[in-house]
């Protein structure tokens, strides 16, 4: 277990959901948490509601502009946390321009902005915690998911182009997958969702990981194996599979 006392730590995408709940777990542990989303309302009531320091600040993550003056308002950082999504289901033969730049501009260049607005202070001082909070779906394309598999892959992808660059620093890179989480995204799904799990158990997957030194975690450990499996897969076989019926 990781010595959290006195640690200052960025949440962004922590309004709700599974950031909500992770950063209840941070802040429990002894870290100052400052959190981040769009919606100021639900920030001031999560901070009045944390058990230890913390603090707040409103930012729209499709906006380079404002992530890195807010990433200049906070100032030293300990660690970063990018938990912020948008998702809607949609198939090719129901491209919504709008809907899929959203998911890719949130999902995927958000993270990308939040980790250059800091990256330079923990390569100045030798220190720093980076943890992407992915998804299961980055694996593999899935049908009905334009716009977010690729955006997911795309976070995957950059976690390990940094691990590759940042393994043997000081500065920790992880990346977390997990698969369905009950949340208000989710809520939009009409399938079965395998595994579906709490925002509340998930934080604590999220939160023992970052207490260890390993970079990837994929979770639900069995729901995982059908998606890291997959990729091992032939074309024709996993299109039979998981392709539209």
């Amino acid at each position: 277990m990781k010595n959290w006392q006195g640690k200052r730590y960025w949440l962004v995408g922590a309004s709700e959901g599974l950031g909500r709940e992770v950063a209840f777990c941070l802040s429990r542990a002894g870290a100052e948490v400052i959190v981040s989303a769009r919606s100021e309302d639900r920030l001031k009531a999560l901070v009045e509601e944390l058990p230890g320091k913390a603090n707040y600040v409103a930012v729209d993550v499709a906006d380079r502009t404002a992530v890195e003056a807010v990433a200049r308002e906070i100032g030293g950082i300990d660690g970063v946390v990018y938990l912020a999504g948008v998702y809607w289901p949609m198939k090719a033969q129901e491209w919504d321009n709008e809907k899929a730049d959203m998911m890719g501009e949130v999902n995927f260049l958000g993270a990308s902005r939040v980790v250059g607005s800091v990256i330079k202070d923990m390569i100045a001082k030798n220190a720093g915690h980076i943890v992407l909070v992915g998804s299961l779906s980055g694996f593999r394309g899935l049908p009905g998911a334009i716009g977010y598999c690729s955006s997911k892959a795309g976070m995957m992808s950059l976690a390990e182009s940094m691990q590759a660059d940042l393994r043997t620093s000081p500065i920790d890179v992880q990346l977390i997958n997990p698969g369905f989480i009950k949340t208000r995204l989710t809520e939009k799904n009409d399938f079965n969702m395998p595994f579906i799990m709490s925002a509340e158990d998930a934080a604590k997957e999220v939160f023992d990981h970052m207490n260890t030194d390993t970079f990837k975690k994929s979770f639900p450990m069995v729901f995982s194996w059908v998606f890291r499996l997959s990729q091992l897969m032939p074309d024709w076989m996993y299109y039979r599979l998981f392709g539209a019926k």
